[in-house]
């Protein structure tokens, strides 16, 4: 049986407008559109304000099939950029996050995107990977057994293999944690607008993130937390989250075409039959 999650006040745990705005920031509450700025030049620390930490909560590497992103780079761009954690989200996969972690264990979480039945799920704090294909409340079930925290990518973005009818989404949001409200990869803000709406109906916390795959993406949506330790303080300091929210260019999903067909067309490596 798949544990119920507490559910919190109507409109906790949503995201309050953004905290940093240099370059331009965009707050998907009103349907802003941040494309301006170079997520390169906003190198910040989170900890000197307020005791939070940065962290991005949607990334991929060159595990996933749509990206080329080496593990170097995706550290030396953390320190850039002041990303004082990130959660390694490879598609269907955990063994990237694993190995990275591994590198660089007080920065990394180990994540997955898990492809089900009806839609995509992240997953934080995995031990080991959740095969895709399965319907949505067993993906739930494994992840369960492994203590992981558990949110809902880009819920409603129109252009997604991965996105959720709103049916299917109300058949567990009992048993998640969080919904991705802001993904910095959504083409039309009111998709992420209608992810944020949605949380709010429902009394669900929000997460927020990059969804990034190319070098110009790690670091455009951050959520900044108090510290936490594992999945439990984790889901724990969602409550009181603040938020980083900037749209990526259009161009970044031309960026992942051309990583798949390199990988198809053997230009670049395949490190597993998914990916």
């Amino acid at each position: 049986m798949v544990p119920r999650v507490r559910r919190h006040g109507r409109g906790a745990g949503i995201p309050r407008p953004p905290v940093f705005t240099r370059h331009g920031a965009g707050d998907c509450r009103n349907g802003g559109d941040a494309r301006a700025g170079d997520a390169a030049r906003t190198a910040w620390r989170g900890p000197a304000m307020n005791d939070r930490i940065n962290i991005e909560l949607h990334s991929h590497t060159l595990w996933s099939k749509d990206c080329l992103t080496q593990f170097k780079t995706i550290l030396r761009l953390c320190d850039q950029r002041g990303i004082d954690r990130i959660a390694i989200t490879d598609h269907n996969t955990a063994e990237g996050a694993l190995e990275l972690q591994r590198l660089a264990p007080e920065r990394v979480i180990v994540g997955e995107e898990i492809m089900t039945t009806q839609g995509e799920l992240l997953a934080y704090f995995v031990r080991e990977t959740v095969p895709p294909g399965l319907t949505p409340l067993e993906t739930i079930k494994r992840l369960r057994d492994q203590g992981a925290a558990i949110s809902v990518s880009h819920p409603f973005d129109r252009f997604r293999k991965g996105a959720w009818e709103e049916a299917d989404l109300l058949r567990i949001i009992e048993h998640v944690d969080a919904i991705e409200v802001f993904n910095a990869r959504c083409m039309f803000p009111q998709d992420n607008a209608k992810a944020l709406a949605f949380a709010r109906r429902h009394g669900l916390r929000g997460t927020v993130g990059s969804d990034a795959h190319t070098s110009p993406e790690y670091g455009r949506a951050l959520t900044r937390l108090k510290p936490f330790t594992d999945a439990e303080s984790f889901i724990a300091a969602l409550d009181d989250a603040e938020y980083v929210q900037r749209l990526s260019s259009v161009m970044v999903h031309v960026g992942s075409k051309a990583a798949k067909w390199a990988k198809k067309l053997g230009l670049r490596p395949r490190l597993w039959a998914g990916g």
